[in-house]
């Protein structure tokens, strides 16, 4: 998912179900021919190592090549603060003591990550490395 924000109001989105390293440069191709970029958000945590390790090098010489801000974010700024799949039947699950991984107990609601309309009340964060949160095998 990708969103375009003017004013911080969500104006148009891109979401693709495809392998990141394969849709995120189109997506951003397009948007780049479209649009002046001044500022980019993305999820650094949790979520598919590939995926967030991709998208943090892709961003970043973005960033830097084009001199654009990188700002990052928890994924649970997406989905409610509801657990997010990680590895086998774990689940990320972000609590008052932090991320931690483990099974769902039968409380557990899951929510479809969604672009909010405004960029209000999201935790951005100038730390932009990926942080996997899950420990060393």
């Amino acid at each position: 998912m990708v969103g375009i924000y003017e004013n911080k109001k969500l104006i148009k989105s891109y979401e693709n179900d495809g392998v990141t390293s394969d849709v995120l440069p189109l997506i951003f191709e397009n948007i780049l021919n479209e649009y002046k970029i001044n500022r980019i958000y993305y999820v650094n945590t949790p979520g598919s190592y590939m995926a967030i390790k991709v998208a943090y090098v892709f961003l970043k010489t973005l960033s830097i090549t084009k001199n654009i801000e990188l700002k990052s974010c928890s994924g649970f700024e997406f989905n409610g603060n509801s657990p997010i799949k990680a590895l086998g039947k774990k689940y990320f699950i972000n609590d008052e003591n932090g991320i931690k991984v483990d099974f769902l107990d039968n409380k557990s609601t899951m929510s479809d990550f969604k672009l909010p309309d405004l960029l209000e009340n999201i935790n951005f964060s100038d730390e932009t490395l990926p942080i996997y949160n899950l420990p060393a095998v």
